[in-house]
């Protein structure tokens, strides 16, 4: 990997690892607009001031937009997105191995 594609991927990490920016992106995903409101209430447990920054961050990268009806990503966001749909399948595995995993390692009964 080139320099420049690792800049680009630490600069996208960096944004995505900021506390709830993917939840934001997450709660929009299926393409239609939420108002500021229903859209803190579709992640749950966000300031309002804490949401404001994300969508200032996630504006500003070109990943979300704003229009009459609310907020919704962009085309670049949903790229993006479609992207990290592959992540809701893995996570589905991953949870199933991390109960075996749990099972596996509590104590037997005597």
């Amino acid at each position: 990997m080139s320099v420049k594609e690792n800049a680009a991927i630490s600069l996208l990490l960096e944004l995505l690892e900021s506390r709830y920016a993917l939840r934001v992106l997450w709660a929009l995903k299926d393409g239609h607009p939420q108002t500021f409101r229903l859209l803190q209430d579709s992640i749950g447990h966000i300031t309002p001031n804490t949401l404001n920054t994300r969508i200032k961050q996630l504006r500003a990268a070109g990943l979300l937009g704003h229009g009459e009806k609310g907020y919704t990503v962009t085309p670049l966001g949903a790229d993006l997105l479609k992207r990290l749909n592959d992540l809701q399948a893995f996570a589905g595995k991953w949870a199933v191995s991390q109960t075996k995993v749990s099972a596996a390692s509590a104590p037997q009964p005597a």
